[in-house]
C-alpha cells in the first residue's frame, strides 16, 4: 500500500498522544477526591456539594476507559504495519479507501463492513424477546400511523404534557412547550378531524318547538 510511512508516522504520533492523555487520567483518577478538588475533606454539609466534582471523577474514568481502547486499536494497527497487512478489510479483503484511513488510521474496516457491523450491533442490542413479544408485552413506543391502538407514545405525550425537564429553547425550532416532545400539537382522543367538529344548536330553533308545542 502506498503512504504505509505516512500512516505510521500518523499512528505513532496518535499513540504517544493518547500515552499522555493516560498518564495524566491515570495520576487524575487515582488520588483522593478531596485532594483532586483542594477541599480539606471529602464530606460536606450537604449531600449534593460535591456532585458535580464526584460527576468529574467519573468522567475522567470513562475517559480512561475510552483512551485505553483506542490505544489497543492503535496498537493493533501497528502491528498490521509490522506484519504487512495494514489497509486491508479484516471482514472482506478489500482495500480500506485512503480518506477513510486518513480520518480513522486504526479502522480495521472498510465503509461497507463498518456499516453492516453497526447494524448488527443495533438490532443485537435489542432484547430478544422482542422479536416474538406483540404489543402490549412487547416494545410499545412506537407510533404506527396504521394503528388506533393506545401506545407508548401516546401514553407519554398525556404524561409530557403536564410538563418536563426541557424548555422551547432545548429543542431546535420549537416555538412553545407542545412542541418540546414528539407530536406535541398532535391531537389526542380523536380517529378523523371531523371528531373536531362541535354541532352547536340554535337557541331560536327551540323557541320554535316550545311554541309549536
Amino acid at each position: 500500500m502506498k503512504n504505509i510511512q505516512h500512516f505510521k508516522a500518523k499512528l505513532e504520533g496518535l499513540k504517544a498522544q493518547l500515552e499522555d492523555e493516560m498518564k495524566v487520567l491515570f495520576k487524575r483518577g487515582s488520588e483522593p477526591l478531596k485532594e483532586s478538588i483542594g477541599e480539606l475533606s471529602g464530606y460536606d454539609n450537604h449531600t449534593s456539594d460535591l456532585g458535580a466534582e464526584t460527576f468529574e471523577r467519573e468522567k475522567d474514568i470513562g475517559l480512561k476507559d475510552n483512551t485505553k481502547i483506542l490505544l489497543t486499536k492503535v496498537n493493533h494497527a501497528l502491528n498490521k504495519i509490522s506484519e504487512g497487512s495494514y489497509g486491508i478489510c479484516e471482514r472482506c479483503g478489500k482495500f480500506i479507501d485512503k480518506e477513510r484511513l486518513e480520518a480513522i488510521p486504526y479502522a480495521t474496516l472498510c465503509h461497507g463492513c463498518k456499516v453492516e457491523e453497526e447494524k448488527y450491533e443495533l438490532h443485537r442490542s435489542r432484547p430478544l424477546e422482542e422479536d416474538v413479544l406483540k404489543f402490549p408485552f412487547g416494545r410499545s413506543f412506537l407510533d404506527d400511523t396504521d394503528s388506533t391502538e393506545y401506545d407508548g407514545e401516546d401514553a407519554w405525550q398525556d404524561v409530557a404534557r403536564y410538563g418536563t425537564s426541557n424548555t422551547p429553547q432545548d429543542e431546535p425550532g420549537a416555538v412553545d412547550y407542545t412542541e418540546t416532545y414528539a407530536e406535541g400539537n398532535e391531537k389526542r382522543g380523536i380517529s378523523d378531524r371531523g371528531d373536531m367538529i362541535i354541532h352547536e344548536e340554535d337557541p331560536d330553533e327551540d323557541d320554535k318547538n316550545e311554541l309549536g308545542n
